[in-house]
């Protein structure tokens, strides 16, 4: 009955939220000196929790590569005197939701809970994070399904050409390989690596926490020191900056397949940027998830050689790029990429027209609220605002940051961002005509 009422409840929560007039969010700290951002909202009895340790799979030692995100996908295999089934028992027996996991960026951690079971999902959580057991039966099955999917991958065509395309971009930094780690750095993974993947992440100088629903700031400041106040004060020093190395040109990774996975990029532009916002229009225009934008319309609608392809911006912590990604026959790989360097190299020389800048203004401000939509995204949301460094009121400001971008501005920013000659393009296939 527990379950059936907690669907109901966040049912409500997903319908009522978008009816909001305004997202106000609280900064709140704790007694102990722990920062928090929080929106309340007492209407329905129920709380989203979202944490981010900065640093995530960019902490593994050398030789311990996946040795963090082994370690997240671990910690809800019991904790205290509680083994994985009698952890799991617990989590379900109050209607709670717990989940772990691990980003080339951060240790991430997302738990929701109804009101009146607040107290035990805290003092569940807070085992999970500050004495998970790390059981070797629990280790080793967990083990056995990260090399399961790294086995998989290694087998699929996309993840092949993420993987080859992240090594010419990023070398040896953290983001140039796999944040699973290898079969081999896996299969060598212990124990006690992973008790110190932890002390190295999990620290509260790199923590960032967002709450969302029925909790009062002097509640949730009593929550963040019985969850975080006997966690380390520091962790191991954060990733250096990763810059993009790719050469330029086309790779071409031998794959058996009627049609080829194409992906390209280059070096991008950091979220703090003052002209990230000009860059974001631009790239949402130029392969942006609409079919109106100008690579959908050349590649696809207008000769039929992709059933989708679109770029995205992608500033990470320490390094920034600009990615696209199509899957075509391997006949029309030379035409497809001839097509996106051409249109790189119009967007770089000419920019964009007013219709188009006025129309992706009006889908960009008009869709933003529409992110908003649970306690949870709000909650997931906010981290990510931290984590990109921004400040509470961007939620109220963002759209007007879209309003102000001009032609000229778009102009400038293509002229600086957009490099033809240096696009990097891999391809996982047996494309006609390429090697």
């Amino acid at each position: 009955m527990i379950a059936i009422r907690l669907a109901t409840l966040i049912g409500a929560v997903l319908f009522a939220l978008p009816l909001r007039a305004e997202i106000s969010v609280q900064e709140v700290t704790s007694p102990g000196g722990i920062t928090a951002w929080l929106v309340e909202d007492h209407e329905i009895p129920f709380t989203a929790l979202e944490i981010a340790f900065q640093g995530g799979t960019g902490l593994d030692l050398p030789g311990e590569r996946g040795a963090v995100n082994l370690m997240a996908a671990t910690l809800e295999e019991g904790s205290g005197d509680m083994d994985a089934q009698a952890f799991a028992e617990a989590r379900d027996g109050l209607a709670a939701g717990i989940s772990f996991g691990a980003n080339q960026d951060a240790v991430s951690i997302s738990a929701r809970f109804l009101t009146e079971n607040r107290d035990r999902a805290v003092e569940l959580l807070r085992q999970a994070i500050t004495s998970p057991r790390f059981d070797q039966s629990a280790v080793d099955r967990v083990r056995g399904q990260v090399l399961s999917n790294l086995a998989s991958d290694a087998t699929d065509p996309s993840a092949i050409a993420g993987d080859t395309l992240n090594a010419l971009a990023f070398g040896k930094h953290p983001y140039g390989s796999d944040d699973s780690g290898t079969p081999e750095s896996v299969a060598a993974l212990t124990r006690d690596d992973l008790i110190e993947a932890k002390a190295r992440t999990m620290a509260r100088d790199r923590l960032h926490v967002a709450a969302v629903g029925d909790i009062t700031p002097d509640e949730l400041g009593k929550l963040l020191d019985r969850l975080f106040g006997d966690l380390p004060d520091t962790g191991a020093p954060l990733p250096g900056r990763a810059t993009w190395q790719a050469p330029g040109g086309v790779k071409v990774v031998d794959f058996a397949s009627p049609q080829s996975i194409v992906v390209f990029g280059q070096s991008g532009i950091r979220r703090d940027d003052p002209d990230f916002f000009a860059a974001y229009l631009m790239n949402e225009i130029l392969g942006g998830s609409r079919f109106s934008a100008r690579l959908m319309t050349e590649v696809r609608e207008k000769r039929g050689l992709t059933y989708g392809i679109g770029t995205y911006l992608l500033p990470m912590a320490y390094g920034e790029s600009l990615i696209g990604q199509m899957a075509t026959a391997n006949a029309n790989v030379g035409p497809s990429i001839d097509l996106i360097r051409a249109e790189w190299s119009r967007m770089a020389k000419d920019g964009v027209s007013a219709e188009e800048l006025a129309a992706t203004k009006t889908y960009l401000t008009g869709s933003y609220p529409l992110r908003f939509d649970g306690n949870s995204q709000i909650a997931e949301i906010l981290v990510g605002m931290q984590m990109d460094g921004l400040s509470p009121d961007y939620i109220k400001t963002r759209n007007a940051k879209i309003e102000a971008v001009t032609q000229d501005d778009i102009k400038r920013v293509a002229a600086r961002l957009l490099t033809p000659d240096g696009l990097q393009f891999v391809v996982v296939g047996r494309p006609d005509g390429l090697k």
